[in-house]
């Protein structure tokens, strides 16, 4: 099974990223990893998340027990990625001697787009159906899991989207709003169930809570701190989380 197109090109792009799966495999630790590597531990984790959601499996598990109360190792699907990594350093000499300018590389650079969004989560198209002047597209993630988005039928046809091509959803984190326990969600929303991995406290400001899918895959949203504190939520909490669909982005490979 090949790669999907999406991860490769963040390969070819984001090296360093994929570099850190070479780290993790050989200290087992994220903290011990982001530090050979000269990241932060958040930054680490953010491009572990990017990796997992990107990938149709994810690459890197975290374990229980052992030094320090538990650590991480790769996945069978992350052993893979790494090991193509290891050929793709082999072939990056023959691509920087093959540019005939040096404006060659800058141009390449600029038209792989790169975003802001937290949230980059890889699925298919499963459904495209018109809503007044939207299409509203859906689309499957792995594991069963599927959201919806709503787009303008001018850029349905500038995507070229028919059902089964392969996209990223791009979604702020501050779109995603966490439910109170018992709260219903809006009508027509995107609604998921997630399981808190880490709340990352503010004392000024909305803090980060990342999210984890039933799929692997992964979530980030904001909220604030007093009212995660009177939800009780905490590092293994259950949360249900929803967002427009209309938030959703929808990108595709060049």
């Amino acid at each position: 099974m090949s790669l999907p197109a999406l991860l490769t090109q963040h390969i070819a792009r984001r090296p360093q990223r994929i570099a850190l799966l070479q780290h993790i495999a050989e200290q087992g630790s994220i903290t011990r990893a982001a530090k050979a590597a000269g990241i932060s531990y958040k930054a680490a984790w953010d491009a572990i998340d990017e990796l997992n959601n990107l990938a149709s499996q994810p690459l890197v598990k975290r374990s229980t027990g052992g030094r320090g109360g538990g650590g991480a190792h790769l996945s069978p699907e992350g052993e893979r990625v790494l090991r193509l990594y290891q050929r793709l350093q082999a072939l990056q000499a023959q691509i920087l001697e093959a540019a005939e300018e040096s404006s060659d590389l800058d141009l390449l650079g600029r038209l792989m787009l790169r975003t802001s969004a937290r949230n980059q989560l890889q699925g298919q198209v499963s459904g495209l159906r018109p809503e007044g002047r939207y299409d509203r597209v859906s689309l499957a993630l792995s594991g069963g899991l599927e959201i919806d988005a709503l787009i303008t039928h001018d850029s349905t046809a500038r995507l070229e989207l028919t059902v089964g091509t392969t996209v990223v959803a791009l979604l702020k984190a501050g779109w995603v709003r966490l439910l109170a326990e018992g709260e219903e969600a809006e009508a027509g929303s995107n609604c998921l169930c997630t399981k808190v991995e880490e709340v990352l406290a503010e004392v000024d400001g909305p803090s980060e809570v990342r999210l984890a899918l039933g799929n692997g895959q992964t979530l980030c949203a904001m909220a604030d701190a007093h009212w995660l504190a009177a939800q009780h939520v905490v590092d293994g909490s259950v949360v249900r989380v929803q967002f427009h669909p209309s938030y959703v982005l929808i990108g595709v490979p060049a």
